[in-house]
């Protein structure tokens, strides 16, 4: 993938193109094609009601129940986490990680079948099924990547586990589609970002690149060149929306789902970024007028805000407007929040 020149893109540039197209500067409409553009890169729900909160953030009128809406499944997706994908989506995050080690390939095909066979159209507890497989529950994940497994976890006790029909598109196919999803959601990025959040070889996110290179643009961000589908150039380009004056985003959503460089585009400075990705389970970023400000935690009724800086009490009111219009199943009190520096 060689070209003459590079698209140099600034820092406010990449922010704002990646809050526009995550629908954060303004909220969706509530409806099914709100719930498919939210879940366009996957919403990770790996932390309790975590996918439940991305689309809080992202969609008008969003309740307790709305990650169960019939358009949206639960899977174990990229890199064998916990997500919430659109339906119709189910072969680009699963099928699109499939193994291109033949072993590793037959491994996972073999696993997904064994499945199938073993539960006849039941839903179980995963740990049911590894014990009547004879497999730990864990490996379970890596019949995933056959499209044909979905699974139950509301934040609580183990995840139950069920099968469908083999989907019919070729894997090769189905990771294109995945790499355009995280290019368009992540972008600028680069091919060894893209395997490391799809949980592929790095030899395989760079193949992928390759064969999408007549549909990309080079670029030179702050921290290095990359790459975007040329099909966002003029997104990228144009002058930014003003952006909302607060979101709470939830662990492991996709505005801050990033790893290496990528992290000092969105947290210039490294004590911040240390605060937000944690060893263990990251906390929520707090999106202030475009800029990630603190984190917060949530136990139960519960809300602690962690400010990296002052707030004048308009955006702190913003703040807990946002916190009190939060969904949580199953609480109907409104949260008493904690506010530290």
């Amino acid at each position: 993938m060689v070209r003459d020149s590079r698209l140099g893109v600034s820092r406010q540039q990449i922010l704002s193109f990646r809050r526009q197209v995550g629908a954060l500067d303004e909220r969706l409409p509530r409806g099914r094609s709100s719930l498919h553009r939210a879940a366009w890169a996957g919403l990770q729900d790996s932390v309790p009601y975590a996918a439940l909160h991305s689309i809080h953030a992202r969609m008008q009128e969003t309740g307790p129940t709305t990650w169960d809406d019939p358009s949206l499944v639960q899977t174990w997706g990229p890199r064998y986490s916990v997500y919430v994908v659109a339906a119709r989506d189910l072969p680009v995050f699963t099928l699109g990680r499939m193994p291109d080690n033949p072993a590793s390939r037959r491994t996972s095909e073999d696993l997904a079948a064994r499945l199938s066979d073993l539960l006849a159209g039941r839903s179980v507890a995963y740990s049911e099924a590894g014990r009547a497989l004879g497999e730990h529950p864990n490996r379970l994940r890596h019949a995933a990547v056959s499209g044909t497994v979905l699974i139950r976890w509301e934040g609580s006790g183990k995840p139950t586990i069920r099968t469908v029909p083999p989907p019919d598109i070729d894997p090769d196919e189905a990771r294109l589609e995945l790499a355009r999803r995280y290019l368009h959601v992540f972008g600028p990025a680069r091919a060894e970002t893209f395997a490391e959040w799809a949980g592929i070889a790095e030899r395989s996110g760079v193949a992928t690149f390759e064969a999408l290179s007549d549909s990309l643009t080079p670029v030179t961000t702050p921290v290095g060149d990359a790459w975007i589908l040329s099909n966002d150039e003029q997104t990228i380009r144009d002058s930014p929306p003003s952006p909302a004056l607060s979101r709470l985003l939830p662990s492991g959503d996709a505005y801050y789902l990033l790893q290496g460089a990528q992290r000092e585009i969105l947290i210039p400075d490294q004590q911040r970024r240390h605060l937000l990705w944690t060893p263990r389970a990251w906390p929520g970023a707090l999106l202030v007028a475009g800029e990630i400000v603190g984190t917060w935690r949530r136990a139960k009724c519960k809300l602690t805000i962690q400010t990296w800086s002052h707030l004048n009490d308009k955006t702190k009111s913003a703040i807990e407007e946002e916190a009190i219009s939060m969904p949580i199943p199953n609480v109907e009190d409104p949260p008493i929040i904690h506010w530290t520096n």
